[in-house]
């Protein structure tokens, strides 16, 4: 501002503003509320501020000189021109003539019809559904039992036996959650949102209507789209206990969690039904949705007005990220800009971490939602609507807190220019130089050359030799079967007979005739007897190859049957182990036959090196290691189709070679790490992007 604007009287204030006195903050100063009954909005001003509004339509130069004379304070014309700036900001004088014309001319304009207007509301807006005091008053007048101690109590009591009734049946609890994810569950999960935010805003509204205030109105909020129940209770600000708007902004969080622990109580006691799968569907969503969304200080939720309240500390995000910007441009860029608050550094320093941590979980979640509303609408729509969200919520801010570090560079040192830009060239060779050689994989070790043994049909266990080395040939598995040794027994006692009767035939000149009919049933005899005869030699299993025979159940005994589908046990040769491994497409072209390889079994801190043996080029359809699907606890996602284990993520098959068997002789998981061709970040990055981008483009 320039010394005429400090001679200048300051715009009248609005008639219809409201002020009154609260608590005093925690520096012991008294604080104001300035209330703009038009907007339902709440200004909260300190000492100076009041001082300024009591001598207000003066020039602030006059404004401060009074203020100086007759208190304590000490300000200057350039703080009460701020102060000016901000009631003109938030439209609380009376508009002059310009700005009449303005408002005029936004009315005229239909700025609903502009694509800025339908581009900011898109994001958020509100829809008020009721005026609901009047209903309030009467309900909060009948369910005054439920603000008694001994009801809160009760409550607590009643969740905490829930909880330690459904610890008992964990496994059923846990059994009912999954089996609950289908079209119906869904369904059924939604219902219970509703109920269940709805009573988390109705208990908002009761406690701000027993504490004397009047609630606007109450209806829906859509953020991008998203549609939430809100509660207006901005007239919290009128209280001057900050433990009364504590209560007001925990109502609906422990709304939630009592409704979660009584429907986690009626769950336990209630039989397997309908009701008991309503409980079930109204407990998670209320413990869900109070602990992971609502409890979060890092979004305007309830736990951010909890911990504002409980701090008593207004206004948090911004306060907290224009200390921690401030931060950032003294320490990287060594600015000597002015601290936005004069807090003591210990808490300062706890605000700028406050301030990083939301940066961080705004990051993730907006990307969250930049994904979802491209998901969720069709694609031309949500190509742009997540265009909009990273640029609106991610680049914006990052671009104006670059454009101010460009506006003030000369005004940085240039120890720390150089700094700096060394910085941001190591970074750019970071990125850019082709550094990167390893490609990161998972995979099954296996001998090469392994045999598992199982029963050609339902048999009888006779003999099964212990697990160690074993030569080629020896026998592994005696196996027995009745019916083919009595079927054995009955064929060559058939035999003896028809050759008894044939050699009688043969020296009776009269049996010549009926001699080739014997010497047939005869041969029938003979083939049964070899057909018997060669089962159970199949019945005696023999290594084919020397090597080691493992895997053998200790359970088993002689005179046990065995099944066709039971594996007998494993012999393998140790000499040469290969590794069954899986990579995604970016990192396919980037291998090739010949690269080293180590292989880190589980449990195992020493690597194994190896070689790629051979490199697949179609996709695997299925996986073919059921260690590795995480259906039975492995690393690879896989979709249910029936019993086949189908990938989740296209993925293709390597073979490696290894120089050295592992440790345990046994089939074993691990990770590898394969040298494949150089590729620096930014080129996988780009090569990532123009895989979605031809992934995409079809519409």
């Amino acid at each position: 501002m320039n010394t005429n604007a400090e001679d200048l009287p300051t715009p009248p204030l609005r008639d219809d503003l409201d002020i009154a006195q609260t608590h005093c903050n925690s520096e012991g100063e008294p604080v104001w509320v300035l209330h703009d009954s038009v907007t339902n909005r709440f200004f909260r001003i300190g000492w100076l501020e009041f001082e300024c509004l009591l001598r207000w339509e003066q020039t602030p130069r006059r404004i401060a000189e009074q203020i100086a004379e007759q208190t304590a304070l000490k300000p200057d014309p350039e703080q009460v021109l701020g102060f000016r700036a901000f009631l003109e900001r938030h439209q609380l004088v009376r508009p002059g003539a310009q700005a009449l014309e303005r408002l005029r001319q936004a009315g005229e304009g239909r700025q609903w019809l502009t694509w800025k207007w339908w581009l900011h509301h898109y994001l958020f807006f509100r829809i008020p559904l009721m005026h609901p005091q009047r209903h309030l008053r009467r309900l909060a007048q009948g369910l005054g039992w439920l603000f008694h101690p001994v009801t809160g109590l009760l409550v607590v009591s009643l969740g905490l036996l829930g909880i330690v009734l459904v610890a008992h049946q964990w496994d059923t609890f846990r059994h009912d959650v999954v089996e609950s994810f289908s079209t119906e569950g869904l369904l059924s999960f939604a219902l219970a949102l509703v109920v269940a935010k709805t009573l988390h805003e109705l208990g908002h509204a009761l406690v701000a209507t027993r504490l004397g205030l009047k609630v606007a109105h109450m209806g829906i909020a859509f953020v991008v789209m998203w549609p939430m129940l809100y509660t207006d209770t901005g007239e919290s600000w009128k209280l001057r206990s900050p433990r009364q708007r504590l209560a007001i902004s925990s109502a609906g969080i422990l709304t939630e969690l009592g409704l979660a622990g009584l429907a986690t109580l009626g769950w336990a006691l209630c039989d397997p039904g309908p009701l008991r799968n309503a409980l079930l569907y109204l407990a998670t969503t209320s413990w869900a949705l109070s602990l992971a969304l609502n409890a979060s200080p890092f979004m305007r939720f309830d736990g951010y007005f909890i911990l504002s309240d409980l701090l008593d500390f207004p206004n948090l995000h911004e306060r907290a990220t224009a200390v921690a910007k401030v931060t950032l441009r003294r320490t990287l860029l060594g600015l000597d800009e002015p601290w936005p608050e004069p807090f003591p550094a210990a808490r300062r320093r706890l605000l700028v971490t406050f301030a990083l941590l939301t940066w961080v979980y705004r990051l993730v979640l907006f990307l969250g939602i930049a994904v979802t509303v491209y998901l969720f609408f069709f694609k031309l729509l949500g190509i742009f609507l997540f265009a909009v969200e990273i640029a609106w919520f991610i680049l914006q801010p990052i671009w104006r807190e670059l454009k101010h570090w460009w506006q003030h560079r000369k005004d940085v040192r240039p120890s720390r220019r150089h700094l700096l830009w060394g910085a941001l060239g190591m970074i750019l060779l970071l990125v850019a130089v082709p550094w990167r050689s390893q490609i990161h994989a998972v995979g099954l070790a296996r001998a090469e050359h392994q045999l598992r043994l199982y029963a050609p049909f339902p048999a009888m266990l006779q003999e099964m030799r212990e697990a160690g080395a074993v030569q080629a040939g020896q026998t592994l598995v005696v196996l027995s079967q009745p019916d083919i040794t009595t079927r054995l027994v009955g064929n060559e006692a058939g035999m003896r007979g028809y050759s008894a009767r044939l050699a009688g035939l043969l020296a009776d000149p009269a049996g010549l005739a009926e001699a080739a009919a014997t010497r047939q049933r005869y041969g029938v005899q003979y083939q049964e007897v070899r057909a018997a005869r060669s089962e159970i030699a199949r019945l005696n299993l023999k290594a084919p190859f020397a090597g080691q025979w493992l895997d053998l159940n200790p359970d088993w005994h002689s005179g046990q049957w065995i099944g066709t589908r039971e594996p007998l046990g494993v012999l393998i040769d140790p000499r040469s182990w290969q590794v069954d491994a899986y990579v995604g497409p970016d990192d396919l072209q980037r291998l090739q036959e010949g690269s080293p390889v180590r292989f880190y079994p589980e449990g195992v801190p020493q690597a194994i090196s190896g070689q790629v043996l051979q490199i697949g080029t179609t996709r695997i359809s299925q996986l073919a290691q059921s260690a590795l699907a995480s259906r039975h606890g492995g690393p690879l996602e896989v979709v249910g189709q029936g019993d086949a284990l189908v990938p989740a993520a296209p993925l293709f098959h390597l073979l490696v070679q290894l120089d050295a068997p592992p440790p345990t002789l046994h089939e074993t998981r691990g990770h590898l790490q394969i040298e494949g061709q150089r590729r620096s970040l930014l080129a996988n990055g780009l090569m990532h992007l123009a895989a979605v981008f031809m992934r995409e483009s079809g519409f």
